[in-house]
């Protein structure tokens, strides 16, 4: 008689909607489909790590159909510490790696399912391989920077709150004649920035991929003034630089700096140049939050049930994507250190362009 198997799954990184969905489909074709046990990590590596072991034993009873409703993640995350530097108390860094290996090994796993984004699945990959521990990749990110799969989970959730925040706007900048600018998530790349915009209406999108000029913002705002329309909106990512190249950074409470200001530096500079009003709005972690549509619910069951299948056939260090309509699977290997950017030719760009929104200027 085989050995029941053991997997483990954590949340790593961001939250975002749809993460639940993800979880509850691991329990469901864990349980159903083969008789595993399933045991959710609490605060991602971190559950590991900690002593005693922070985890829970999942069965059918707690995945539930409430849970493709609910957002953010019932396991907690994390986003920072670094198990190959983790931040001490005194500001020092300390090597936690062989922790949770050590802690993998306590609770008796088989194999460990990492739901996260680039950056926390490089780091958990190199953990695993480090440790001998079998491990699949699911990926989630609002910032849909993920290389090798269309989508990630909780960006057309995330995509969706911004057409909606473009869709408020909208009828305030046509009542005050002013131009409003909406600054939107996205860290590096200017997928949600540039598809919400689209859909918005917005007369400017700017995105990290694509430089921009304020000249060239300017005369678009004067052309839809001259089309009759007294009020403009313009989008921007988190993640766009000024027009001469430099970030637009603030720093935390922690010390840390992180993208966000680029709205009100827009503003700033636009406000000198044009004669209409101009107002910001930031979206920030509104974006992360809420009940995750119906794509990032299928998605993220899609993924889940094609996470635990990879383990049942011995396929590990791969991670599961969506890939023209369908869920595949490719090797871990191939997505560390690589984003996945807007192509500044590709069709959403050219759509943008195609509509005369002004987003940016570079030569073929």
């Amino acid at each position: 008689m085989s050995k029941t198997k053991r997997i483990g799954i954590l949340t790593s990184g961001g939250d975002c909607a749809g993460l639940n969905a993800a979880l509850r489909a691991v329990v469901h074709r864990a349980i159903r489909g083969y008789g595993w046990k399933v045991f959710g990590i609490r605060d991602g590596s971190l559950g590991l790590m900690n002593r005693p072991l922070d985890f829970v034993e999942f069965d059918l009873s707690v995945a539930s159909g409430e849970m493709l409703r609910m957002g953010g993640t019932i396991l907690g995350t994390i986003n920072k510490g670094d198990p190959f530097a983790y931040p001490m108390p005194d500001g020092s860094t300390k090597d936690r790696s062989a922790e949770f290996v050590e802690g993998y090994k306590e609770l008796g796993l088989d194999a460990l399912i990492v739901i996260g984004g680039d950056g926390s699945m490089r780091i958990l990959n190199k953990l695993c391989k480090q440790g001998g521990v079998p491990m699949v990749g699911i990926p989630k990110t609002i910032d849909n920077d993920v290389a090798h799969t269309d989508y990630a989970i909780g960006y057309v959730t995330a995509l969706g709150v911004a057409t909606e925040a473009i869709d408020r706007l909208a009828p305030t900048a046509a009542s005050h004649h002013r131009v409003m600018i909406l600054e939107l998530m996205g860290r590096d790349v200017g997928h949600i920035a540039l598809s919400s915009g689209i859909g918005g209406g917005a007369d400017v999108i700017l995105i990290p991929e694509i430089p921009y000029t304020l000249e060239g913002i300017v005369a678009k705002l004067h052309e839809v003034n001259r089309e009759g329309r007294n009020h403009a909106l313009v989008v921007v990512a988190e993640g766009c630089k000024t027009e001469t190249g430099l970030p637009v950074t603030q720093v935390q409470a922690d010390g840390e700096f992180r993208y966000g200001g680029i709205g009100q530096y827009l503003a700033a500079k636009l406000g000198k140049l044009i004669e209409a009003e101009t107002r910001v709005t930031v979206l920030g972690h509104v974006q992360r939050g809420g009940t995750p549509g119906m794509r990032d619910r299928l998605v993220a069951s899609a993924f889940g049930v094609h996470a635990v299948d990879l383990i049942a056939q011995g396929k590990m260090d791969r991670m599961v994507a969506w890939q023209h309509g369908q869920v595949v699977d490719v090797p871990l290997s191939e997505i560390a250190g690589i984003t996945r950017a807007v192509d500044p030719f590709g069709t959403i760009a050219h759509t943008a362009r195609g509509l005369g929104i002004y987003i940016g200027e570079m030569k073929a």
